[in-house]
């Protein structure tokens, strides 16, 4: 089965042409950066515009505040009225969104190529005239409270990844949910949303993405229009986080909820992020992730723990690099009917144990490289995907090179490289280890 896969795997990698994204990036004359992706096959165009802000950067004691700055960037200007800006977008056959993350806020449009100007115009709009009235600032409160409700508190699962999450960061601020603790985001006002969106929402603290049927020159002259009129900000904080002691010993909990369907054993490890110019621990990791627990079938949790021993219906492992600071490794395992949370736990060590003991397996090593560069040449035909990869990319410390490098570093991973990985980053004492089960009183359970 595994040389099946790689053989695939390989002709699809030998079939498609390897080529460099055609991007074109510039600094405008008020610190702006602009990065332009050329795809002209058809007249569509995605714009976004990415702020070096997150929940990571909110000052102590207004958690949530970036992603409620967030939703009231939608409540208009001067210009435009509450909610026009999305109804505009509509009207020219667009569609538009936002999201925030630890890292970084970004704002985006798909539309017609035609439209890019007045998308720009928009943007840099909102970007130096927001206006919130009171009534709004009120309303959008209760929204992300409701949010927090329905994608949080009404979740086991989502409670215990927020409280193994904060069991991880004893000091950085990755240990606080993007969205907020519920009682500080009861708290916050239209002065805390005004004084953060002056902090940092100026052209010297944004990237401009722009991907699509467009030149770097027309983008350039459109920017330069739109944005370069802009004041940038002479007061932009340094972005300087509390960082993390060094983790000395690993730390557990248990978290019980009548809800919980399928209990499960969760563990994070402290893990390096990709770093301007030395993405190679990062992207051994992404391997390490995918030999472990990349598909069930074939990945090494899942054959030790699945079918060997059957002390598992499910396995996973995750890594997700793309991060200023240190972030996780993690790995998962679902106990199969009649086996304790301990039981599939003690099973999970002896399996990490095992893989570190034997190394990698050469076929499935091959397989893997063969499907990641593949996958690498088919995501540049998503100029979405791709605006994206950039935004979050230099919003979180990297360069275009840094992108740009990323498949070649991919491919010139060994596994003596993963091994020197998975030793140095399966370290429990920079790990969190969780349990999420039903209460006892509700469990009657049988020990294998």
């Amino acid at each position: 089965m595994p040389l099946i896969r790689y053989t695939l795997a390989l002709m699809a990698l030998m079939v498609l042409p390897a080529r460099a994204d055609t991007v074109t990036d510039f600094t405008l004359d008020n610190g702006m950066q602009v990065v332009v992706i050329e795809d002209h096959r058809a007249p569509v165009v995605v714009h976004m515009v990415w702020y070096r802000v997150g929940a990571a950067d909110e000052p102590a004691g207004h958690s949530g505040i970036a992603h409620f700055l967030e939703h009231l960037m939608f409540k208009g200007t001067d210009e435009v009225g509450p909610g026009e800006l999305s109804e505009i977008v509509q009207a020219n056959g667009g569609s538009d969104n936002a999201f925030t993350s630890w890292d970084y806020t970004a704002y985006f449009q798909r539309v017609a190529a035609d439209r890019l100007g007045l998308m720009m115009k928009l943007e840099a709009d909102r970007m130096a005239d927001l206006r919130l009235a009171p009534e709004d600032v009120e309303t959008e409160r209760d929204v992300i409270l409701e949010e927090r409700n329905q994608r949080t508190e009404n979740s086991a699962g989502a409670l215990f990844s927020e409280q193994s999450r904060a069991a991880q960061y004893l000091n950085h601020p990755y240990g606080i949910p993007i969205i907020g603790w519920k009682h500080k985001m009861q708290t916050l006002s239209k002065a805390d949303a005004l004084a953060f969106y002056r902090t940092y929402y100026a052209p010297n603290n944004a990237v401009l993405v722009v991907a699509g049927d467009v030149t770097p020159d027309g983008v350039r002259d459109l920017a330069e229009q739109y944005y370069g009129v802009l004041a940038p900000s002479a007061d932009l904080p340094v972005r300087a986080r509390p960082q993390e002691p060094p983790q000395l010993a690993e730390r557990r909990l248990t978290f019980d909820d009548p809800r919980v369907a399928q209990p499960y054993v969760m563990r994070t490890y402290l893990a390096p992020e990709r770093d301007p110019g030395g993405q190679e621990t990062a992207a051994a990791l992404t391997y390490l992730a995918e030999l472990l627990g990349g598909e069930g079938a074939t990945s090494f949790l899942g054959e030790k723990l699945q079918f060997e021993n059957q002390t598992a219906l499910y396995t996973s492992a995750f890594y997700d690099g793309l991060s200023l600071d240190d972030t996780t490794f993690g790995v998962v395992a679902v106990p199969a009917p009649g086996v304790t949370l301990q039981g599939v736990e003690t099973a999970l060590d002896d399996a990490l144990q095992s893989f570190l003991e034997t190394g990698v397996d050469p076929v499935l090593f091959a397989s893997l490289k063969a499907q990641l560069g593949a996958a690498e040449i088919y995501a540049r035909d998503n100029i979405q995907g791709l605006a994206r990869r950039y935004g979050q990319a230099l919003t979180s410390g990297l360069t275009v090179a840094d992108v740009q490098a990323w498949p070649e570093v991919l491919q010139a991973v060994t596994p003596q490289d993963v091994m020197a990985a998975a030793r140095m980053v399966l370290n429990r004492d920079h790990a969190v280890t969780g349990w999420l089960e039903r209460p006892q009183a509700d469990v009657v359970e049988v020990t294998q």
